[in-house]
């Protein structure tokens, strides 16, 4: 029976024999509620705090640009290691390169990644974990290395638990720790509403343009995300931010508290 028959079959009355509910009744109805069926949603918590933390994000990014305070966005994401157990076929006219379905598991890494959305400047660290440990080691390296020359650094970050200032000194001395704590002023997504960090479009952009492909060992990793970084910092591609506070009490006025 070719398709055409089949479709016919059902538009002439085969469909309505065969639609049965979840619990096999006849004649279900369209849109009766389904409770098996679900959908995943961020679902804020809308509170003064909530506001509050929008409205302190979108201040951050309309700042003029100073490059004694350069706004930076801060964030990291696991990353599997993959090996291939196979090798590949290699590619033939009109045909593509040919992977194996069978590989092996080598771990997960973790990426912390930076972005200054102004100045189009982003860094990819390869770590082998996102501890407490190895967070605050990533804000020496901003403060000493990446930008030594800026009085204060505003940080965008999210809400885990490890995002917070009092991490260096379980690292450092409390001079270290105070030291580089003194050049960093921390400012936070609110829950639920991590999307509003840029280097999220930044981790987004390597993934679909370095990582989606079987990558065996932490070496390599980082040598691939390096040379994307060169490529794209050479580009320097920012991001113009338009949505102003002016516009979130205008546009998402439903969100905010009612007085």
């Amino acid at each position: 029976m070719d398709n055409a028959i089949i479709s016919g079959a059902f538009s002439e009355g085969w469909y309505h024999r065969l639609n049965f509910r979840r619990n096999n009744t006849p004649n279900s109805k369209k849109n009766e509620i389904n409770p098996w069926l679900k959908e995943q949603w961020c679902i804020p918590e809308v509170n003064p705090e909530y506001v509050f933390r929008i409205e302190d994000v979108l201040d951050l990014y309309n700042e003029p640009y100073d490059p004694k305070k350069p706004t930076l966005c801060l964030d990291e994401c696991p990353y599997q290691l993959v090996e291939e157990v196979r090798l590949p076929l290699p590619p033939e006219p009109h045909q593509p390169k040919g992977y194996d379905c069978e590989y092996k598991h080598n771990g997960v890494v973790n990426l912390f990644g930076f972005f200054e959305p102004i100045a189009g400047w982003r860094h990819i660290e390869v770590t082998q974990r996102r501890t407490k440990a190895d967070f605050p080691k990533q804000l020496k390296d901003l403060v000493d290395v990446y930008y030594p020359q800026a009085d204060v650094i505003p940080l965008l970050v999210d809400n885990l638990n490890i995002h917070t200032p009092s991490v260096s000194y379980e690292v450092f001395s409390p001079q270290e720790g105070r030291r580089i704590i003194q050049k960093l002023e921390f400012h936070y997504t609110p829950k639920h509403a991590f999307w509003l960090n840029q280097v999220e479009i930044e981790l987004s952009v390597v993934s679909r343009q370095c990582l989606e492909r079987r990558i065996p060992n932490v070496e390599i990793l980082s040598s691939e995300t390096a040379t994307w970084e060169s490529q794209r910092n050479q580009q320097k591609p920012s991001v113009y931010w338009g949505f102003k506070t002016k516009d979130a009490r205008k546009k998402i006025q439903r969100l905010y508290p009612s007085t």
